[in-house]
């Protein structure tokens, strides 16, 4: 049994572009589709569906490579982890590798981007970071 899904979605997402997999897939959770949404209005990410299968769910994330080949994802990391929470204030998260990378945090409102948060005035805990 996995006990943290996060961790386990963000190294597939990882392991998968270090591969140059076309796609990949993810176990499904609300949070997880919230995180590969982000994703992909960020464009990190070509697209991705769920997909049900005899009442198990997965998320089939297609990545997004650029003219060279490349992944568009730099780096890819998971910030707070089960053992230890990181909190940050809306001022805290306002940018990330002036502005070109991005912090997704769990709010009281749902699952954000940095600037979509610092644009509420909430901050929250930081689940991952991606540029």
């Amino acid at each position: 049994m996995i006990n943290d899904l996060i961790s386990d979605s963000i190294t597939r997402i990882r392991n998968a572009a270090l591969r140059r997999l076309d796609n990949t897939q993810l176990l499904h959770s609300r949070v997880i589709e919230s995180l590969v949404e982000i994703f992909k209005t960020k464009g990190y990410i070509e697209d991705y569906n769920v997909i049900e299968d005899n009442k198990k769910k997965f998320i089939n994330v297609v990545l997004k490579y650029d003219e060279k080949g490349r992944s568009v994802i730099n780096e890819i990391k998971r910030v707070s982890k089960p053992g230890r929470r990181i909190y940050r204030g809306k001022e805290d998260i306002k940018r990330f590798k002036n502005g070109y990378g991005t912090i997704v945090v769990s709010t009281s409102k749902g699952v954000l981007s940095n600037d979509v948060a610092y644009k509420e005035g909430i901050g929250g805990e930081v689940l991952c970071t991606i540029w």
